[in-house]
């Protein structure tokens, strides 16, 4: 009887257990469904957006016994992430709020709760759309004006915050400014005096702060034909124009207004006290930046109009298309379908809205928010979904910024010629150059003839010379790079006559043999310590002559590909190293690497990359060749730059990454001591698994990562010190000369090499403002000359 009962009881479990998996895993399917269908609600189907939304408040009203707070979680990552349709959940949201108070009111906490931890976070796009999908609940009768104009009040309070970056009390005025459009209408029937008070509140500000860092952040230094403005200052015009309007826009749906007679009936909620959290020293904000125009309502051919550049549709427009291009940019040929159904694509002339954002994108400043090749990428793929329309609006945009080229930012001037080069790739390098013979009449520095050849030049990089020759008219001759073959000066004509065409045959012969390291380091002790005059040397000073034979001959012989120069620097790697002991001697093996490719611009490259990567040439060396006299000519073309980018980039990730081990190992260390404390503490029967001592760093450990660190930073410091004085140099001494010879100092050398001072600043910010106290007190220093000071100050303006 007794073995009947426990069997009867086994039963039991294994039934509860099973019926529990079952509930388990139909909540499950519930949870799936109702997930499904409020990601879905508004999109198009056959039905209508409000029957869409009637339907699914009857569903949710049936679950929210059960699923409330999955609802609820659901609803408010919606209002984050998917800020396009905003006015569609705040109607939901609204709609059961009529039906349900206590869950409107719970909804409306989760929402605040999101806000604040946004702001904590220093997640500002979530922050701001947090604060969109609030405004919109008062056009929802679900939040009352007051409150929201109270918590607007209190973050306009921001701005007038003493001793804190002025680019957070742009940011918290931004919010308030781009938050209007969706509630102006109902705070200006509503409370009208409240909402002139605080945007008179707003205008004090904008009328107060610096605009320093605007010119930093230009496409164009000219405002001719449409102006760069300061991104505050056109959202400010927009709101401005709004508000003549009486706030009534036509851009944003509003299927809430079907339901108004529903809604009004709803009781509403107050939004708490909301304070916005001090500023901390660790916090980031979003840096200004200077909202680009390429076309005007004159550009585009007959059809819709293109919303004029202070109205605020073009603004939603953007912020949307933007967003569109943020969801999807990893995959481009998503990105260019959901760009092309775009909602609103009949009322406006889509194809030149689009391409004018995705330049803004690429031509963005400091750097864009992707890859050049991205956004590329997705114009390929724009154009074939539409073939008609898009690649003679992107002709025409070509056109437009060739034609505004002289005026044209230096960075953006890079990003425009690896852009084009790249889409001529895609197109059979088709273009319709004849149209463009005026500028071979310009002087080769002009910014014009210069695109052309470094276009040409990245052309030949994506393909081989025969067809960049043959794809150009022949009056393009003189831009043309030369052929990409080396110039091996041991069988020229003259080579009989230099002093180590003995040992570089030697050399050639012994390296076909396969020879070792140590064989190559034998043959090249017959080389005496000469200069280039050949002249003895016995100062105990580098080889000169001894680099030169190896470099040129070694990298000769593995001149067939990239590979078969990397097999040959790594093979011999050990007398690099033994050559390349000191700066000087790094310095005379790029010397030797131009001297053999100076025509193949790409090789050089990678063959400094190369050189980096294995440590046999500093940071400190290529700085220092870059801006040495042999490089004179060569210092406005790209690569150089290329270069010296790639070289403070290396430096950058070294320091990044030993801070990264150095910050693990102390918070494993810390982790480790109270993991065993803990475990003292914790009784028996609950105590936790140590940290092993094999995952717990020494604090010698700790220590010595700590030096490494430091001396990474002294390194870091010294390259950026050694670019920045090397600029201040030539830049001053050509400003000196043209102001005793009476000459104009503004020549296209000098608007390149002040750019290029400026795309340092500009593209490794995060690191240079580490050093920007160190920079003004040795090198910016007041009695700078004031063309060269002003691009510092201007960086430093970015986070002030």
């Amino acid at each position: 009887m007794s073995r009947r009962r426990a069997h009867d009881t086994e039963d039991e479990s294994f039934d509860h257990r099973r019926n529990k998996r079952r509930r388990v895993s139909e909540n499950q399917e519930i949870e799936d469904r109702l997930e499904s269908l409020i990601l879905r609600v508004g999109e198009r189907s056959t039905s209508s957006v409000e029957s869409n939304l009637e339907g699914l408040v009857s569903v949710l009203e049936a679950d929210l016994g059960t699923f409330r707070l999955k609802i609820l979680r659901i609803l408010s990552d919606c209002a984050v992430r998917m800020p396009e349709k905003c006015t569609v959940y705040t109607t939901l949201v609204g709609l059961l709020n009529a039906k349900n108070y206590k869950f409107g009111g719970e909804f409306v906490d989760h929402m605040v709760k999101t806000f604040k931890e946004s702001l904590k976070l220093c997640r500002w796009d979530a922050a701001r759309y947090s604060l969109r999908f609030l405004a919109d609940l008062v056009n929802c009768h679900v939040i009352s004006a007051t409150s929201l104009l109270q918590l607007l009040d209190t973050m306009i309070d921001v701005s007038n915050e003493d001793t804190v970056p002025q680019v957070r009390r742009d940011w918290f005025v931004f919010a308030v400014l781009s938050t209007l459009p969706w509630v102006g209408r109902d705070l200006y029937e509503k409370k009208e005096s409240a909402l002139e008070s605080l945007l008179l509140r707003i205008e004090v500000y904008l009328n107060k702060r610096s605009k320093k860092h605007h010119n930093a952040l230009r496409v164009w230094s000219s405002d001719a034909p449409h102006p760069q403005e300061e991104y505050l200052d056109c959202l400010w015009a927009q709101i401005r124009k709004l508000r003549q309007d009486n706030w009534a826009e036509k851009h944003i749906p509003r299927p809430y207004l079907v339901f108004d007679s529903i809604l009004c009936e709803a009781l509403q909620h107050n939004l708490p006290q909301i304070t916005p959290p001090p500023h901390h020293a660790s916090f980031e904000y979003p840096m200004p930046w200077v909202v680009y125009r390429m076309f005007d309502y004159t550009d585009c051919p007959d059809g819709p109009n293109l919303p004029g550049a202070h109205s605020i549709e073009r603004f939603l427009i953007e912020e949307h298309l933007h967003h569109i291009i943020e969801t999807h940019h990893h995959e481009r040929k998503d990105c260019a379908a959901q760009l092309l159904n775009f909602p609103f694509k009949h009322k406006i002339p889509l194809e030149y809205c689009i391409v004018e954002v995705i330049f803004a994108e690429l031509f963005h400043m400091p750097t864009p928010r992707y890859l050049d090749i991205c956004y590329g990428s997705i114009l390929i793929e724009l154009c074939k979904l539409q073939p008609g329309t898009l690649p003679q609006v992107l002709a025409q945009a070509t056109e437009i910024l060739f034609m505004r080229i002289d005026s044209m930012n230096t960075s953006c001037f890079d990003r425009f010629v690896n852009w084009f080069s790249y889409h001529l790739s895609n197109f059979k390098f088709t273009w319709s150059w004849d149209e463009w013979d005026s500028c071979l009449l310009l002087d080769a520095e002009h910014p014009r003839p210069k695109f052309i050849q470094e276009v040409l030049q990245k052309c030949l990089r994506l393909s081989y010379h025969q067809r960049i020759t043959e794809m150009m008219p022949t009056t393009y001759a003189k831009l043309i790079p030369a052929p990409p073959v080396p110039n091996y000066k041991y069988t020229n004509e003259e080579a009989a006559n230099l002093p180590g065409i003995t040992v570089a045959l030697q050399l050639v012969g012994a390296i076909r043999q396969k020879c070792t390291p140590e064989e190559v380091v034998n043959i090249l002790k017959e080389i005496p310590n000469t200069g280039y005059s050949g002249e003895e040397m016995s100062d105990g000073s580098f080889n000169a002559l001894k680099i030169d034979v190896f470099v040129q001959t070694l990298l000769n012989l593995g001149s067939k590909s990239f590979s078969h120069s990397f097999a040959a620097i790594s093979k011999f790697h050990a007398v690099f190293r033994a050559l390349a002991e000191t700066e000087e001697a790094q310095i005379c093996i790029l010397h030797n690497i131009f001297e053999l490719w100076s025509s193949h611009q790409q090789m050089m490259v990678v063959l400094i990359d190369k050189l980096l990567k294995l440590q046999i040439v500093d940071c400190s060396a290529v700085a220092t060749w870059i801006f040495s006299k042999e490089m004179t000519g060569e210092f406005t073309k790209m690569y150089l730059w290329e270069i010296l980018h790639l070289t403070i980039k290396k430096m950058n990730k070294h320091v990044i990454k030993l801070n990264t081990e150095l910050s693990e190992a102390k918070e494993k260390l810390s982790k480790a001591d109270s993991s065993s404390s803990d475990t003292d503490e914790d009784t028996p029967h609950k105590r936790k698994k140590p940290i092993t001592h094999a995952d717990k760093p020494s604090e010698e450990v700790v220590e010595r990562m700590e030096e490494k660190l430091e001396a990474a930073n002294v390194n870091q410091k010294r390259l950026f010190l050694i670019v920045f004085q090397r600029f201040i140099m030539i830049l001053s001494e050509h400003l000196l000369r043209s102001d005793t010879d009476g000459r104009d100092p503004d020549t296209d050398w000098y608007r390149w090499t002040i750019g290029r001072l400026q795309q340092v600043f500009l593209m490794h910010h995060e690191q240079v403002q580490k050093y920007s106290s160190t920079l003004e007190t040795l090198l910016f220093t007041s009695d700078l000359d004031s063309h060269i000071l002003e691009v510092f100050q201007q960086f430093v303006a970015l986070r002030a």
